[in-house]
């Protein structure tokens, strides 16, 4: 069957300085002879004329030349659609790129593109919003709002964030509820994420599947900041997938599990991020694998 690709460009992911990524697939797509639309992504990030536009004009590939936050836009009305969703990662953290194997040069990322060799992955829901990749709350949630405040953008502004926040951010009381077990913690930050990447090609862990139908999720208690540092430090480099949760873990300054679902009460509102973006947080959620949601192109 001939491909037929609609790619959208954030102009202002990572840098900004995506112009020639624009002109990077042009020559590409003339010269491996397929059929091509480029489009801005929409500021308003509203994107459900998609489907019908997909149906309409018979496209089989939708390309996000983005971050997280562009993907997750987009993604979100492809759920049942006989399309394939490829990335060009130009955002901060590309999370969901660096765990599909997809490089962040642009153009091994079209050539992994051009070659089409796609698979299922798993995506979630957090009180029914779409997630890619990964929500968190606490101390990542708030430097993902005040990095959407800055006038840049790209990786240097998000750790000049990252390093304010963390000698700032509170801590918050939440109660986790997997299955039977309730879990009431003061955490630093959760993160619930899809797979084994946080973003950056910092992976919490390593065993950890984009398509194995469960969320990884990461509970980090805010003690002394050099403890706490170690501890997470100590579960990137050794992080190894516990069987339960509960009692026995109660202790540790990081705590580590994988569920297909869940729940989190957030009674003092601490913030909330999807996909690295700022969006209102709530006192509760409710949390649940989509299994098979994309068809990802990736790495043969």
């Amino acid at each position: 069957m001939s491909r037929k690709l609609l790619f959208f460009i954030n102009p202002i992911s990572g840098n900004g300085k995506n112009a020639s990524v624009a002109a990077l697939i042009h020559k590409n797509m003339q010269s491996a002879k397929l059929d091509y639309v480029i489009q801005d992504t929409r500021k308003d990030g509203r994107y459900d004329f998609l489907p019908e536009l997909i149906r309409a004009e018979g496209f089989t590939d939708v390309i996000v030349c983005g971050g997280d936050g562009s993907i997750n836009q987009v993604g979100a009305f492809l759920l049942d659609l006989p399309v394939q969703i490829g990335i060009i990662p130009l955002g901060s953290g590309n999370g969901l790129a660096l765990a599909a194997g997809i490089s962040r040069k642009p153009q091994k990322a079209l050539d992994i593109i051009i070659a089409g060799h796609a698979s299922r992955i798993d995506a979630f829901r957090i009180n029914g919003r779409f997630s890619c990749m990964l929500c968190g709350l606490g101390f990542d949630a708030q430097v993902a709002h005040d990095f959407a405040k800055q006038s840049t953008r790209g990786l240097s502004t998000y750790v000049i964030q990252t390093i304010r926040n963390f000698f700032k951010s509170p801590d918050y009381p939440f109660t986790v509820i997997v299955g039977n077990t309730h879990i009431q913690t003061r955490a630093f930050f959760i993160s619930i994420a899809n797979s084994n990447q946080f973003g950056n090609r910092v992976t919490i862990a390593p065993k950890a599947s984009l398509s194995d139908g469960l969320l990884d999720v990461v509970m980090v208690k805010k003690t002394n900041r050099f403890l706490m540092v170690f501890s997470l430090l100590r579960q990137i480099r050794y992080g190894r997938l516990q069987e339960t949760i509960g009692d026995e873990y109660s202790k540790k300054q990081v705590q580590y599990f994988q569920s297909s679902e869940l729940e989190i009460k957030n009674p003092e509102l601490a913030p909330l991020h999807i996909d690295g973006e700022a969006v209102p947080t709530e006192s509760s959620f409710s949390i649940h694998v989509i299994p098979s949601a994309l068809n990802l192109i990736r790495p043969a």
